[in-house]
């Protein structure tokens, strides 16, 4: 429980420094951010499954460049999701998406605790 709680805490870090690069990623208020970043996990753990096993063939023939797509639109279904959260268009949200994964990647990384 405390590791889901630290990443996801890093993952509201790694929104908010994309938030402050990208323009046109907006977030109104920190508790939209935190919800930003809560449907985030969700649509990421729950739907991007889906959509890639559906996708895959489109997958394969772009030699997995199609799931940079798939990231894009589950950020931008994440913005019409969570009203505080506005994206101004797919390639702001196919670069914020890049842009999350990287920090949130590196963060989970750098603070990353040991099971057991």
């Amino acid at each position: 429980m405390v590791r889901l709680l630290l990443s996801w805490v890093l993952n509201c870090f790694a929104l908010f420094f994309v938030m402050k690069l990208v323009p046109g990623l907006q977030v109104d208020q920190f508790r939209d951010l935190f919800l930003a970043t809560l449907v985030l996990g969700l649509l990421n753990a729950l739907l991007r499954p889906i959509v890639l096993l559906f996708t895959l063939p489109v997958t394969i023939l772009t030699l997995g460049l199609f799931t940079l797509v798939i990231n894009g639109a589950m950020f931008y279904l994440a913005a019409h999701l969570v009203e505080g959260f506005r994206v101004t268009g797919f390639g702001t949200a196919f670069v914020a998406a890049l842009l999350y994964s990287l920090f949130s990647f590196a963060l989970n990384m750098v603070f990353q605790t040991k099971k057991g």
